[in-house]
C-alpha cells in the first residue's frame, strides 16, 4: 500500500482494488452488474472494483452501470473514465426506475443515514418506499442489499457480539427504517421468488471517513474520546466492496443475511490510545465503558470469504499519514458513540 495515495482518484483506485476471489466470482455470475446508489461513500469503490474485476476475468463487454442522481458531478466524470456506464436517476421516481436496463446482479447501496433526526419522514421514504419500488423492478434480479448492524440490540461486549440469528431491534427511527427496508425486501423475495442477501454491515473504514478516522481526529485535535461506547467492530472499506460483490453468488429465496465486519473487537480506548503514540498526543478521555455495544459476530462471512486483506493496524498507519499530510476528508462524523439511536 506505497506510496501513500493522496488524491481522491488515487484513494479510490487503492480501495476499488480487486481481489483473486472476486475476479473468480464475477467470472462466474452471468449477466450485466448495476451498482445503486453509486454516488455514495462505498457506491463508487464498489461499481470500480467490480469493472476492474470483470476486465481481469476477460469480461469487457460485460456492463457496470452505476446508478445515482449524481449531486457531485465530479463522482459521475470519474466514473466514466473508469468504465462504469452512469444513469442519472431518482430511485424514487417510478418512472425513471422503470427506464433502468435490466441486469442480472444488483447491489443496492441507496438510503438514508445521516440527517434522519431532523428529517424521519424523508428516511421512511428512502429506506422503504424505495426498496418497495427498487424490489418489483429487479424482481428477476440477485439483489445484495446492503443493510446495518444498528437493527441488532446491544449486546454483551464480553460475548462473540449479535450473529445473523439475533432478534433485531428497534432503536430509533434510523435502525427502525432500516428493518423496514429488509422486510420489504424480504416480503417481495417471497412474493417473486427473487434471491436476495441482506448485508449487514458494520462501520467501513478508509482514509477519508469512518470510525477510525473520527477517533484520529479527537485525538489529533486534543478532543474529548467518549468512552460510553466502549467497543466496536470495522472492516477496511475495500475488504467489504469485496465481500459485497462476492455476496451475490450466495443470495437466496428467503433472503440470506450475514454479518460484514472485521473480525475483532475493538477497545474505544485502545484504539485512541495507539493513535496517540502514531500521532504523539494523549488521548482524552470521559465517560466509562457500559458492559453492552453494537458488536456484531462476522464468524460466517470469514468462513465464506476468509479474514479481510487489511488489517487494523494497516488502516491506523495509513490514515495517521492521510490526516499528517492534511489529506481530504469527507467531513461526515459516524457518531459512533451513539446510543440513543439517533443520527
Amino acid at each position: 500500500m506505497s506510496p501513500l495515495p493522496t488524491t481522491d482518484h488515487e484513494i479510490e483506485w487503492l480501495l476499488s482494488t480487486p481481489t483473486a476471489d472476486v475476479t473468480a466470482a464475477v467470472a462466474q455470475l452471468p449477466g450485466d452488474f448495476t451498482v445503486l446508489g453509486v454516488g455514495g461513500k462505498m457506491g463508487t469503490t464498489t461499481a470500480v472494483m467490480l469493472r476492474r474485476a470483470l476486465d481481469a476475468a476477460g469480461r469487457r463487454e460485460t456492463a457496470v452501470f452505476g446508478v445515482s442522481r449524481f449531486s457531485r458531478p465530479e463522482t459521475r466524470r470519474e466514473l466514466e473514465s473508469l468504465g462504469v456506464r452512469t444513469i442519472p436517476c431518482d430511485l424514487a421516481d417510478a418512472t425513471a426506475l422503470a427506464a433502468l436496463p435490466a441486469s442480472s446482479n444488483v447491489l443496492y447501496l441507496a438510503g438514508q443515514k445521516f440527517g434522519t433526526d431532523s428529517a424521519p419522514g424523508l428516511t421512511w421514504i428512502q429506506n422503504t418506499v424505495v426498496p418497495a419500488l427498487v424490489a418489483q423492478r429487479f424482481r428477476d434480479s440477485r439483489l445484495v442489499v446492503f443493510s446495518t448492524g444498528c437493527v441488532y440490540p446491544f449486546v454483551p461486549v464480553t460475548g462473540p457480539g449479535a450473529s445473523e440469528r439475533e432478534p433485531v431491534t428497534f432503536l430509533g427511527e434510523y435502525a427502525s427504517t432500516c428493518v423496514g427496508r429488509e422486510r420489504v425486501f424480504t416480503h417481495y423475495s417471497g412474493e417473486y421468488g427473487t434471491p436476495v442477501l441482506l448485508y449487514r454491515l458494520n462501520y467501513a473504514v478508509e482514509l477519508r471517513y469512518g470510525v477510525l478516522v473520527d477517533l484520529a481526529l479527537k485525538v489529533a485535535r486534543g478532543e474529548t474520546v467518549e468512552l460510553t461506547m466502549g467497543w466496536l467492530n470495522c472492516i477496511w472499506q475495500g475488504d467489504a466492496c469485496a465481500r459485497a460483490i462476492q455476496c451475490l453468488a450466495h443470495t437466496a429465496s428467503p433472503p440470506r443475511i450475514l454479518n460484514i465486519t472485521g473480525p475483532e473487537k475493538l477497545s474505544i480506548r485502545r484504539l485512541a490510545e495507539d493513535f496517540g503514540l502514531r500521532l504523539d498526543r494523549a488521548p482524552v478521555f470521559t465517560g466509562t465503558e457500559a458492559p453492552t455495544a453494537w458488536l456484531a459476530d462476522a464468524s460466517e462471512s470469514t468462513r465464506l470469504f476468509g479474514p479481510p486483506t487489511t488489517s487494523v493496524a494497516t488502516m491506523m498507519d495509513l490514515i495517521t499519514a492521510h490526516i499528517q499530510a492534511g489529506g481530504r476528508l469527507l467531513g461526515k462524523p459516524t457518531h459512533f458513540e451513539a446510543r440513543d439511536g439517533k443520527f
